[in-house]
């Protein structure tokens, strides 16, 4: 799974990396979590635009916001043919951009937090999807999301079975194409990252709490030997 993440790339890097039209602006985050609004990159006609989506895909069919809580993950797998998540996975997907993920090992009573980042330093793109929702009692419009998983590669499955899918440059206009609807055709591009991209880095464990942030949760694990 996908439960907290970091991005700490500057707004105007953003804009570069991913070829986006300027649209909003949004500062460093080191400790990412379910529930919060994060950056998001959508088709807009030709263009990519930055959005902010709330993190948990809220289906439109849904009752109440609460179902949130569980869609924060769409299995790679399945999502297709999934009723939170199959409408979106048709014509309403998304990268996520990312500098790296966290997860945790577990080791004897406590869980060792560690940072995964690309080995070569460049930044990630989550593929992701999104929905928008009607709230019935005040007819405000939320617009939310859902970070795709699939099997861990070699460096991840030491700590962890799932990851989230990482697109490569070349993905993202296939992934973002609002026209495409194959779903054997979109899956080719939901498979781990190759064996040997990624670094796992241990952290300290102030990144546990989700309401901490700052460079601090990014601090090497203290050396016990």
């Amino acid at each position: 799974m996908c439960g907290r993440y970091s991005l700490y790339l500057t707004y105007r890097d953003l804009l570069e990396i991913f070829g986006l039209e300027e649209d909003g602006s949004f500062g460093p985050r080191f400790n990412i979590a379910p529930s919060q609004d994060i950056p998001a990159i959508r088709r807009d006609g030709q263009e990519r635009r930055l959005a902010l989506l709330h993190w948990g895909l809220i289906p439109s069919w849904a009752r109440d916001a609460k179902i949130a809580y569980r869609t924060i993950n769409a299995r790679a797998e399945t999502a297709h043919k999934m009723p939170s998540f199959r409408a979106a996975f048709r014509q309403r997907r998304c990268l996520i951009p990312a500098s790296g993920f966290f997860e945790w090992k577990r080791e004897g009573k406590t869980k060792q937090p560690f940072h995964i980042r690309r080995r070569d330093g460049q930044p990630m793109a989550f593929a992701g999807l999104w929905e928008q929702w009607g709230d019935p009692k005040d007819e405000a419009v939320i617009e939310s999301c859902s970070i795709l998983t699939t099997r861990a590669n070699r460096e991840v499955s030491r700590i962890h079975d799932r990851m989230p899918v990482i697109l490569e440059p070349g993905d993202f206009d296939l992934w973002l194409d609002p026209q495409e609807h194959l779903v054997e055709k979109l899956q080719t591009l939901l498979r781990p990252a190759a064996d040997g991209r990624l670094i796992l880095e241990p952290v300290s464990s102030y990144v546990n709490n989700p309401r901490n942030e700052g460079e601090k949760c990014l601090e090497p694990a203290p050396d016990e030997s």
